[in-house]
């Protein structure tokens, strides 16, 4: 079996495999898997019990969640009984932290090696490879899972013609150092700018991580959905840079003269109604490259382990005979990820592509407002992370689907 990323979703699916005594090659472009390590990374505690998260890779807990925007509002929630409702992680342990659980159960990983192309010859699978010093070959294999990411190096965009197309946002992240006394008032919640002076068509955060340790980030998505082929960007609109954004991010907080330990950023891609075809012979698509990073908060952790753990299910059975059963993977994952997943992409698109002016700040204040008076911070979690929209209150669904202004 040869795994070609080395991500949340290709190291959750290779620990799977390998505990299961399957023979696993994972590949993994980055020569360090310390690098390029570009995730906000919060997660509810119930993620960390079920994937089996161990406390090394925990970098902070947060009991509150913080709103400030659009304008001069700052609105705040606790938990009611002052315990954690989730965990900032560390996305660097985490990916070294599966890697090594993935090598202890006998899976392999080649870091610095790229997966570039695929040939399917009479029931096997050939991928070219490409090493860390430009050397390439061949390997053979019975099966390839691409979990490349947003970039789909081996599975492709999907189609032009495909009626659910790309929409992708792009994002920037400073890890920040400063004093302690200047870090305790951020430390205890995560926090969301919103409005279009914070960030058009898109939104910023501040989170906590180790002490003395911020995470500032801004993302903004793309208006222009309809170039699914070629490079990431083709065809889009060009948006401004989002240095100048994280500058002045940086100013409004009140953080200017931290320093910055750090500075990475990446893409988001995914489709709203996770249409595109899962699987190309006996090539398969995971985690972000079947569109399982969710537009609405831009998490993808959880979601590309969970989509790691339905694939290994068929996999294990595919593998000791039952090939078809792989035809079930699909809609079995639009399963795990429930029936709101298309709701939260609906309300992505209606809520951040439209994000830019007075006009649209006034629609997301009446929201907040409504958030704020009605709800808790265990109903706000509810929201943000299992995309329970009904705690709106049925009213507001037509709203929050884009039927009514």
């Amino acid at each position: 079996m040869l795994i070609a990323g080395c991500g949340p979703a290709g190291a959750e699916l290779a620990r799977l495999l390998a505990r299961r005594g399957v023979d696993v090659l994972v590949v993994e472009a980055l020569p360090d898997l310390a690098r390029a390590a570009f995730s906000s990374a919060a997660l509810p505690l119930a993620a960390l019990e079920r994937f089996e998260i161990p406390a090394e890779v925990v970098a902070h807990r947060w009991t509150g969640w913080r709103l400030l925007g659009p304008g001069p509002a700052d609105r705040h929630w606790r938990a009611s009984d002052g315990r954690p409702l989730g965990a900032v992680l560390d996305f660097a342990a985490l990916r070294r932290w599966l890697a090594g659980q993935a090598q202890g159960f006998g899976a392999q990983i080649a870091l610095g090696w790229r997966a570039l192309a695929v040939q399917q010859p009479g029931g096997m699978v050939r991928t070219r490879l490409r090493g860390p010093g430009g050397e390439e070959c061949w390997l053979t294999s019975r099966w390839v899972v691409d979990a490349t990411g947003q970039q789909r190096g081996l599975l492709g965009d999907p189609p032009a013609s495909c009626s659910d197309p790309l929409v992708s946002g792009l994002g920037a992240e400073w890890l920040l150092e400063i004093p302690l006394e200047r870090w305790r008032p951020w430390s205890d919640q995560l926090t969301f700018l919103m409005g279009s002076d914070w960030m058009p068509q898109g939104y910023g955060w501040v989170f906590p991580m180790q002490p003395g340790q911020l995470k500032l980030g801004v993302c903004r998505l793309n208006d222009d959905a309809g170039a699914t082929a070629g490079p990431p960007l083709a065809g889009r609109r060009q948006q401004p840079p989002l240095g100048p954004w994280l500058e002045a991010t940086l100013a409004r907080t009140g953080l200017a003269g931290a320093r910055v330990l750090d500075r990475h950023g990446g893409l988001i891609r995914s489709t709203v109604r996770r249409r595109e075809p899962h699987q190309r012979g006996q090539l398969i698509g995971l985690g972000d490259a079947v569109s399982t990073a969710n537009l609405l908060g831009g998490e993808g952790i959880r979601h590309a382990m969970a989509s790691a753990r339905v694939l290994a299910s068929v996999l294990l059975q595919a593998l000791n005979g039952e090939p078809e059963r792989l035809r079930t993977y699909p809609g079995r994952l639009r399963r795990e990820l429930g029936w709101r997943w298309g709701l939260s992409g609906r309300l992505a698109r209606r809520t951040w592509l439209g994000l830019e002016g007075p006009r649209a700040d006034r629609r997301l204040e009446r929201l907040l407002m409504g958030l704020e008076q009605q709800h808790s911070a265990e109903d706000l979690s509810a929201l943000l992370f299992d995309y329970r929209f009904e705690r709106y209150g049925l009213r507001a669904l037509p709203y929050l689907l884009g039927w009514r202004r």
